[in-house]
């Protein structure tokens, strides 16, 4: 399934309200991506379905086509997107929700309807992340009339959702996000840091699988465990950075000097980690 010629984006404020990425520039995003197995059965089985539309038009069965994702910032739900718009071979249309977003009386909830209007047309997984932005529950919100309208749009956009598309929604405030709007999603899917396997698995890619890394791994485990993907990825660089400066090996050592110089922003109380 590929995306329909000629159909442009829409704009506001002067600017195009997504960005775009094709199927193969979503692939170069996955390559350290870990899904835990409880995320992956969901995803495979939403992949397979989609294969199926035939079987379940006879049925009479409407085929899944919106996934919200919720959970700690950091844990896979961006990458989840690349990820599922690789495997169907769509281009992921990624909403901009500083132009979506707008002062103006009934604007926001124009361009909402508009970027649905361009899915509608064009293939593609349509994906907004920090959904609450848009979403929250309509007797929690200040500016009650206007928001309100907003999330009205969105339920009938939502209502109105069909053909080849895929919708995906991302959020670390899904207990602000209005009710109706939670009913409209067929598959949902929580995130959270990586467990140890996951862990494993992660730590694998970013350093390579050899003897040696494998036991680097495994030592580096227990020190790592609680924080998201974000992070380590980013303690890892960090020591990475710090071995081509100082022109040595990846060490236990390095990774925790990088851990405690990054202080993990999960961290309620700071933990130090002694270098021997």
């Amino acid at each position: 399934m590929t995306t329909k010629k000629n159909i442009r984006l829409p704009k506001s404020k002067g600017i195009e309200t997504a960005s775009v990425y094709t199927s193969e520039a979503c692939k170069e995003k996955i390559k350290h991506f870990v899904l835990p197995d409880n995320n992956r059965q969901i995803i495979e089985e939403f992949i397979a379905i989609q294969g199926m539309k035939p079987k379940f038009e006879e049925a009479e069965v409407p085929l899944p086509n919106k996934v919200v994702m919720f959970g700690t910032p950091g844990t896979g739900k961006t990458l989840t997107a690349y990820y599922l718009a690789h495997r169907l071979d769509l281009p992921l249309i990624i909403v901009r929700l500083d132009a979506i977003i707008h002062s103006h009386l009934g604007e926001t909830g124009s361009n909402i309807r508009k970027i649905f209007e361009y899915a509608k047309l064009a293939n593609c997984v349509l994906f907004f992340d920090e959904f609450d932005a848009l979403a929250r529950a309509r007797d929690s919100i200040d500016e009650v009339k206007e928001m309100a309208r907003v999330v009205n749009t969105l339920l009938q956009c939502l209502d109105e959702f069909n053909g080849d598309s895929i919708f995906l929604a991302a959020t670390n405030l899904q207990e602000e996000l209005d009710y109706a709007i939670w009913r409209r999603f067929d598959t949902r899917m929580t995130y959270e840091p990586p467990k140890a396997k996951e862990l494993h698995l992660f730590l694998a890619k970013l350093l390579g699988d050899s003897a040696e890394n494998l036991e680097l791994i495994e030592t580096s485990i227990p020190l790592l465990q609680g924080s998201s993907y974000a992070e380590i990825e980013q303690i890892i660089l960090k020591a990475k950075r710090t071995t081509l400066i100082q022109d040595c090996k990846m060490s236990y050592d390095t990774i925790v000097n990088a851990y405690n110089a990054y202080n993990p922003a999960y961290m309620k109380k700071q933990l130090k980690f002694a270098v021997e």
